[in-house]
């Protein structure tokens, strides 16, 4: 465990144990011990992320562990000499471990979020209130965390899943509309691979000009230098300044402190809650929750011929009629499940629930698609 003094957060006192009149029931130590286990294995996790941390959020991960081995002190204090050998964690505080030793990413930190949220703490009466309150508080300062994480792959992820879902329903829904009007599987390949590679060229173009376009939208709404080289200039009994700090959404008393700082009529910050720091200080805006054009397009050139492939797979293996549907379906299904869980884990949400949603919105569209090709009347063959 990390020594106290590598982290600059203040630390609570241990908690302490709830009193024990009578002699701890098997169902208690058991339980306890699970919840030592899944302790150890937390700090474990908040270490490990610490280490391809710096600064601040390294400080926050290890004052995270830190209260982990407070809450392991409090049960080892409960069991005494029943602590026994040291037992497996859960599965689900093994596979946190297992993600932060190998990649650390955002994915352990939203998964970390929702397990700290799930804690059992708060109905089990072995536990002290300052536990629960931590636990409650540690779900708000990973979601913090993680928040981080989101913003910077936001723009990528979001034309990354957009396109490999777009690309799995668009392309079973044709395949499965072309395999319903009865013309050969040869056909139906041929058009599933015009399918992929007409989809993947008009996501990525379209991912590009969407981005690049909405990029420049947010750029033009950065303030200019304007008002440093126009300020010596300006009429002071017809200051339009305070003009341009009202479009900003400043109030009027604000608006003309500022204007007044700006024409050299203050000296200093007189009242620095009406002051904002002077336009050259102000950091370039980098817009992370948009991501960038060529990212976003390649993002969603490749993940959607990525996801068009999967249901033309039988066919290129030479597979044919109701076989080949259901096989592609079936390959499709995993797959939209396995976004939408992608999805789920990101988000801190249920990663079935997300998995399930995805699935039922793309079946629904490939059987749509399905029943209109046997509008034409043919059957498959």
């Amino acid at each position: 465990m990390q020594k106290h003094q590598e982290s600059n957060y203040p630390s609570s006192p241990a908690p302490d144990p709830q009193p024990q009149n009578t002699t701890p029931s098997s169902a208690d130590i058991k339980r306890w011990r699970q919840y030592l286990a899944d302790e150890r294995a937390e700090a474990a996790v908040y270490r490990e992320l610490a280490q391809r941390r710096d600064g601040e959020e390294r400080q926050i991960l290890l004052a995270l562990a830190e209260a982990e081995g407070r809450h392991e002190a409090h049960w080892l204090k409960l069991l005494g000499e029943h602590a026994g050998m040291p037992k497996a964690a859960s599965g689900r505080s093994r596979l946190l471990g297992f993600l932060a030793r190998h990649f650390g990413s955002v994915f352990v930190l939203a998964l970390a979020q929702r397990a700290e949220g799930r804690s059992p703490y708060g109905t089990d009466p072995s536990a002290t209130p300052a536990m629960v309150a931590d636990e409650q508080i540690h779900e708000e300062v990973v979601r913090g965390l993680a928040t981080r994480g989101r913003n910077r792959l936001s723009g990528t992820f979001r034309a990354a899943v957009f396109g490999a879902n777009d690309g799995l329903v668009s392309n079973l829904s044709l395949v499965m509309g072309m395999a319903a009007t009865g013309v050969s599987s040869a056909v139906v390949l041929m058009s599933g691979v015009a399918g992929l590679l007409a989809g993947a060229l008009s996501m990525g173009a379209g991912e590009y000009v969407s981005v690049r376009s909405q990029r420049e939208l947010l750029n033009a709404t950065l303030p200019t230098q304007a008002t440093l080289t126009a300020a010596p200039s300006l009429d002071v009994e017809h200051n339009e300044l305070v003009l341009v700090y009202l479009a900003r959404g400043m109030t009027r008393e604000a608006a003309e402190h500022r204007a007044a700082e700006r024409m050299g009529l203050f000296s200093c910050d007189c009242d620095p809650s009406l002051s904002l720091q002077p336009e050259k200080e102000q950091p370039a805006v980098d817009h992370e929750t948009v991501g960038s054009a060529w990212g976003a397009a390649m993002s969603s050139f490749c993940f959607f011929a990525s996801g068009a492939i999967v249901p033309i797979i039988p066919f290129i293996f030479g597979m044919t009629g109701w076989a080949a549907l259901i096989v592609a379906g079936a390959l499709v299904g995993v797959a939209l499940l396995a976004t939408g869980a992608v999805v789920g884990l990101l988000s801190g949400t249920s990663p079935l629930s997300r998995g399930l949603r995805q699935l039922g919105i793309g079946i629904g569209a490939a059987a749509a698609t399905y029943g209109l090709g046997l509008l034409f009347g043919a059957v498959i063959v």
